[in-house]
């Protein structure tokens, strides 16, 4: 696979199987990834993985706090701007109508949404999982850093035939995933990543991107 099929075929997958992903590839996945930039070499990123019994206690203890409509840990931060202009807040709204409206849910009907969010803690039935952590004292240069390394990641998955989906949900239950991994008090939990086979038969509708005219300038000859 050359490196425009990977970047165009990823996208984030929300139906797994349950087969497994081999030990060996991960790592050969996470070795590459290593190599991509950051600031001064600084490599801010902190990966976990979970897979197998890890993964399946972490799974269970989210669920339970799930199903008792526990409240969501306390943001560490902003996932968005509270206001969010034009274009950006239309794009966020384009793709949740897109998402939820493939799964057939209105706009109204929240308590369905949050049930189809939920999946989002059962990693969408992926057999494995990715933790990335920041140290605190970094700013947003080595968030940026962090966001390539995850992007080089993903493509480096793709390469291998598997899919992934990126998720600043597992942020909400920061504090369980800390219970399973253990990570020290200055990392903070940035998101989630679900890495497995694609399930065929889940459904799917993908989100298109704005044209590059709208994104892109070009200045001179």
């Amino acid at each position: 696979m050359d490196v425009y099929e990977a970047v165009t075929s990823r996208r984030a997958v929300r139906g797994f199987t349950d087969r497994e992903v081999p030990r060996q590839v991960l790592e050969r996945v996470l070795s590459a990834a290593a190599w991509a930039p950051s600031g001064s070499n600084l490599q801010p990123w902190h990966a976990y993985v979970l897979t197998g019994a890890p993964l399946a206690e972490l799974r269970k203890r989210v669920g339970e706090r799930v199903a008792t409509a526990d409240a969501w840990d306390e943001p560490e931060y902003q996932q968005y701007p509270p206001a969010l202009k034009s274009p950006y807040h239309d794009r966020r709204s384009a793709f949740g109508e897109q998402r939820y409206g493939s799964l057939g849910i209105p706009r109204e009907d929240l308590e369905a949404r949050q049930r189809a969010a939920s999946a989002n803690w059962d990693c969408f039935g992926a057999p494995a999982a990715l933790f990335c952590y920041i140290d605190r004292d970094m700013g947003s240069p080595q968030w940026s850093d962090v966001g390539m390394y995850l992007q080089t990641v993903m493509l480096l998955l793709r390469a291998e035939g598997l899919h992934s989906c990126p998720q600043m949900a597992w942020a909400k239950y920061r504090r369980t995933v800390a219970e399973i991994v253990s990570p020290p008090d200055e990392l903070m939990l940035f998101c989630g990543m679900s890495i497995g086979f694609e399930d065929p038969a889940v459904d799917y509708t993908r989100t298109g991107r704005a044209p590059l005219d709208e994104t892109v300038t070009f200045i001179g000859g």
